[in-house]
């Protein structure tokens, strides 16, 4: 072997020595390196649901734990901040809590398993199962505040829903990646209404989201309303009335991310969330605990900031892509449908569905008031024919409501108006055609082939033409 070429076997010997070396000093530093620091504070405020920490740092909407006496941990999630100041809303019981408590942060925020093995299954607004059927066996997980599309980006509504109420399908057409507001006072059906959608309608998956609701109504919706039929292809997230504010606002969070994800596999999601209201009411308890002033009737102004960022979630995707239809129901308080979440609903939602008082309580179900109704999507959706058959069954019913008082008193005289005469005689036609049973199914066609056929009978059989 030649000098050069021994100089040179000898300095790649060196070389990969060197390298070695090198590699297992990374590695040796790696197993040595410190740990991140993390830098606990301490419990200094308690007031209602509010906790107040000093010493330590932490993003809004990151979770920490409260140290309490005797392992009794309370976690909590960083709502806002002031100077040195760190607020903090529980998601849980805070019995027990002690001044000075350690608090210490963990960086993590809250997230959501999704799949398909979350169809059928009940969820907390904390994402863990409800129902004893055990841990979800989800591989996947995504942030439940989900992400914002570019509205150039989404598909336009072209085709219609079929929801399996006729009243809808024929008088408030729904479109794909609509959506909806159903206004009702308390007790005139809304969650009848809701669960017929669930069972008869055509659409992939159901997202159900029960927030702020009397706990009891949770385990009847599911079990009487819902049924087995509607469990099967739906997953529920509940969270109660008398969960933590938090937990209310993430059950809401968590409901549309888990719609997002069905959307986002091509899949047509309803979403169905009762309520917006209370959704509202809690925004406003959080904002008014850290400090928020009242604007409008005691509404800080965050609250109507969260309303759209939720409802905007809902929607079409992009072309060729999966949609969320969704109805958010809005609890008009005293049935005043003025009140400032109404208003707010009303002008960020894609029309309104209006249940009525005095329909529910003369037993006409499901109670909706056709004339205040409107689905903003309708004309883009359904053919010229079905378009005139709705606005004339509106034209006739209306009329006959403003007539009705001298109807009803037998002041009117028959031939005095010729539409007023018209209205008199379809008048329970068009009553006996808005009503349905919560066990009937009636689909979107045969809901504009009735339709049609109410304003425009088929002659007797005897009769011939003049």
């Amino acid at each position: 072997m030649s000098d050069a070429s021994r100089q040179t076997t000898q300095g790649k010997s060196e070389f990969n020595r060197d390298h070695l070396w090198v590699k297992s000093l990374k590695q040796l530093t790696e197993k040595v390196a410190a740990p991140t620091l993390v830098v606990e504070g301490k419990l200094v405020r308690m007031v209602g649901l509010t906790l107040e920490a000093v010493g330590c740092q932490a993003p809004v909407g990151a979770r920490c734990i409260v140290k309490g006496p005797q392992g009794a941990d309370v976690e909590a999630e960083v709502v806002g901040f002031a100077g040195d100041k760190l607020f903090l809303m529980p998601t849980g019981r805070i019995h027990g809590l002690t001044p000075n408590a350690k608090v210490i942060p963990t960086d993590k925020v809250y997230d959501v398993p999704v799949g398909k093995e979350l169809l059928g299954r009940v969820l907390s607004g904390t994402g863990e199962p409800l129902d004893g059927l055990g841990k979800l066996k989800c591989r996947q997980r995504q942030p439940i505040y989900g992400r914002v599309i570019n509205p150039l980006m989404r598909a336009p509504i072209r085709q219609p829903l079929d929801v399996g109420v006729k009243a809808i399908n024929s008088l408030l057409t729904v479109g794909r990646g609509q959506r909806m507001g159903l206004f009702a006072g308390s007790g005139v059906g809304k969650s009848v209404l809701l669960g017929m959608m669930t069972r008869f309608t055509t659409a992939d998956v159901i997202v159900v989201g029960l927030i702020g609701e009397r706990g009891r109504e949770v385990k009847e919706f599911i079990e009487n309303i819902l049924g087995p039929q509607g469990l099967s292809r739906a997953v529920v997230v509940a969270a109660p009335a008398d969960d933590a504010p938090v937990v209310r606002l993430h059950g809401a969070a968590l409901a549309t991310s888990i719609a997002e994800y069905f959307r986002d596999q091509g899949l047509n999601v309803l979403l169905l969330m009762d309520s917006l209201t209370r959704y509202a009411q809690a925004q406003r308890e959080i904002a008014l605990a850290i400090g928020e002033p009242p604007a409008t009737k005691g509404y800080p102004p965050s609250v109507f900031a969260k309303i759209p960022q939720l409802v905007e979630r809902a929607g079409n995707g992009q072309e060729q892509g999966g949609s969320i239809t969704a109805f958010y129901t809005v609890l008009a308080e005293g049935d005043d449908t003025n009140d400032p979440i109404s208003d707010a609903a009303r002008a960020i939602l894609d029309g309104h569905v209006v249940l009525s008082r005095e329909l529910a309580e003369a037993g006409h179900y499901p109670a909706i008031d056709v004339e205040a109704s409107i689905s903003r999507a309708m004309t883009e959706i359904v053919t010229p024919e079905h378009l005139k058959s709705a606005q004339r069954f509106k034209q006739v019913y209306s009329k006959y409501q403003q007539q009705r008082d001298l109807i009803s008193v037998g002041a009117y005289q028959n031939g005095s108006d010729s539409a007023t005469d018209e209205a008199i005689k379809f008048y329970p036609q068009l009553v006996k055609f808005l009503q349905q049973g919560m066990n009937e199914a009636v689909n979107i066609h045969s809901s504009i082939k009735l339709l049609q056929s109410v304003l425009n009978p088929a002659p007797n059989p005897g009769q011939t033409a003049g």
